[in-house]
């Protein structure tokens, strides 16, 4: 059963890839670490300073990665310390689009900051921020139970390929958004207001993922290299190499999807400049046609004599000039497809 609220706190127990303890007192966390064939999880849900700090002096945990833990400004990253190795990740996820107009450049993508404290034999997960389902994770595990008899390098993975998936699905929907807006962008009865915020609410939208997809390259080839160096358990090479594949290439679709947004704006940016040109072609045209007759009976209009003055001739003659030179400009401009 997994808790919501917050300080919220989750643990688990492992022997020998085998589950046979959950949701043990964090008391005794610290002598489950100490047995040599345990593999201990510990899940903190937006813990207070107090629990946090009271976990990590139990387990010795290094105060700055303890403080980065507990700030809301955090990059991704991943960094060695003596006794255990910090990892801080962003999962990601994208809410219903508002309808309003008003508020429909409100960012929809969401985040949620995960970090990870490595220890030997267990793992430490702290959650800040949004909402992100620690359930799928623990799904995740118990899908492959036979990759825990390797220890806390399968806890990690298992988390990361979580992330990672979240992020694709949140790229995949964007990617949807993107090809909805082209296919209104020529659509010459959608509203150019409406476009123009999809447009600038994606491009929000994806300066955000990028900023937490990008260096996940970097935390994946740090764990890589760090499991390289202890030469621990190299049956989990595959599955790393794996989970870097899926990282570059939501990266990589996250950089063309950015590449997409930039075309798409100077696209709408060109339409609208085609469209007015239309509009204003169309606008001198009727300004021509409506300027003959206007001059004609302006010219007949004088107190002068001209020819047919007084005359039923006269005003026949005036009509047909006036009926001829409009219907001309008419033709003339449509052929020209200006009106």
């Amino acid at each position: 059963m997994t808790s919501t609220h917050r300080g919220a706190v989750r643990t688990r127990l492992w022997r020998d890839g085998v589950l046979t303890a959950e949701d043990f007192p964090l008391t005794e966390v610290s002598d489950h670490l100490a047995d040599e064939h345990a593999l201990v999880w510990v899940d903190l849900d937006d813990p207070a300073h107090e629990q946090m700090h009271d976990l990590a002096a139990e387990l010795q945990l290094d105060p700055h990665a303890v403080e980065d833990a507990l700030a809301r400004g955090e990059r991704t990253k991943a960094t060695r310390y003596p006794t255990h190795t910090f990892v801080t990740v962003y999962a990601t996820h994208l809410e219903d689009g508002v309808v309003d107009d008003r508020v429909d450049v409100v960012s929809r993508l969401r985040t949620t900051r995960v970090s990870a404290f490595m220890l030997p034999r267990g793992m430490v997960t702290v959650r800040r921020g949004g909402p992100f389902e620690i359930a799928d994770v623990v799904d995740r595990w118990d899908e492959h139970p036979d990759l825990l008899r390797f220890g806390t390098g399968a806890l990690l993975h298992g988390l990361l390929d979580v992330v990672v998936d979240g992020q694709f699905d949140t790229v995949q929907a964007l990617d949807d958004a993107i090809e909805t807006l082209e296919d209104g962008l020529f659509d010459d009865t959608a509203a150019t207001r409406t476009i123009q915020h999809h447009i600038f609410r994606i491009r929000k939208e994806l300066v955000l993922l990028r900023r937490v997809v990008l260096p996940m390259r970097e935390v994946v080839t740090v764990v890589m290299r760090h499991r390289t160096e202890q030469d621990t358990h190299p049956e989990l090479d595959s599955w790393y190499t794996d989970l870097y594949d899926h990282v570059i290439r939501a990266t990589e679709w996250t950089e063309s999807l950015r590449d997409m947004v930039t075309t798409l704006f100077e696209t709408n940016l060109s339409l609208q400049d085609a469209r007015l040109n239309t509009v204003m072609k169309k606008l001198s045209g009727w300004a021509a046609i409506v300027a003959v007759p206007t001059a004609i009976t302006g010219w007949y209009g004088m107190n002068v004599p001209y020819p047919g003055f007084g005359q039923f001739w006269g005003v026949v003659a005036g009509t047909a000039i006036i009926v001829g030179s409009s219907s001309g400009l008419y033709l003339l401009f449509k052929q020209r497809d200006w009106l």
